[in-house]
């Protein structure tokens, strides 16, 4: 698959699919591949990709830190994953693009929209992650990983990943830079060297503002009130995709379309018919 370099990191991307563009946050928390599509949770079962990809131009890519694209040692705040997205457009030439986020990815697909209202048609916010349970299982990741470097160092930190193929939602220990150490012999050799102390505040201070609520993270709900981007909101139904966050997005944005179709009830048959519906209108 293609590489495009977006802001100084390697970005791999695949673009299928004919139709209006469509621009694709991708679901898997801190392993966001465009592989999860067609292969994480429920999107194998409902088949969105497939039916998006006969109306659409799919623009799917593996976010920064995931799967095959690179990254760069740096406190990562969302606004880091919206400008991966726009650069992507960029690289690609196209001015304005439907969104559409699953899991984490809506945090993002929503701070793109807040960011670059211009650059958005529409935009679906599929089983938004997000709720208490959520917020304490990544906080709890964040630290995990934090007092695993204070007492091993960062060099063990890249032996442990070099050494197996558990992410950092599996393993914390490995942290939520694992994927580069593994493809990146440069910035591996970088990291082992980086002063663990300030590491660990950098790392410390990531999670806590990345998953600054219980809630929907990624924009502040005054800035989703002044959207007037049309919004598909789908819910999800467990402890990391709380029915809560999806009442949430709906609450904050003004006119947005509720889906509301239990988990278990969205299928191949309606979950794909009613993004392409909510997409194609004008």
């Amino acid at each position: 698959m293609p590489t495009a370099t977006v802001n100084g990191i390697p970005t791999r991307y695949e673009v299928s699919g004919d139709g209006p563009p469509l621009l694709m946050f991708s679901p898997g928390g801190f392993d966001s591949t465009l592989e999860n599509w067609t292969r994480h949770g429920l999107y194998p079962r409902i088949e969105l990709m497939a039916r998006l990809r006969e109306r659409f131009t799919c623009i799917a890519f593996d976010r920064r830190e995931s799967g095959r694209s690179g990254g760069r040692l740096e406190r990562i705040r969302w606004d880091h994953w919206v400008a991966q997205g726009a650069g992507l457009l960029d690289h690609l030439g196209i001015e304005r693009a439907h969104l559409i986020g699953a899991c984490v990815g809506c945090s993002t697909a929503a701070a793109f929209a807040v960011a670059h209202p211009a650059r958005t048609d529409r935009m679906v916010l599929y089983s938004p992650a997000g709720g208490p349970r959520y917020r304490m299982t990544q906080l709890a990741r964040f630290g995990a990983h934090a007092a695993y470097v204070a007492a091993e160092g960062l060099a063990a930190v890249v032996e442990l990943a070099r050494s197996g193929t558990a992410g950092f939602a599996a393993d914390p220990r490995v942290g939520p830079w694992v994927t580069v150490l593994r493809t990146d012999d440069a910035f591996a050799k970088e990291y082992a060297a980086a002063d663990p102390v300030a590491y660990g505040r950098m790392v410390t201070a990531m999670g806590r503002l990345l998953f600054d609520r219980d809630t929907v993270c990624g924009v502040e709900p005054a800035d989703l009130m002044a959207l007037d981007t049309p919004a598909l909101i789908v819910p999800g139904q467990d402890a990391s995709h709380a029915p809560s966050a999806a009442r949430y997005l709906q609450e904050c944005l003004a006119g947005a379309d509720y889906w509301d179709v239990p988990v278990a009830e969205q299928t191949a048959d309606n979950a794909p018919a009613r993004v392409i519906e909510f997409l194609s209108q004008q």
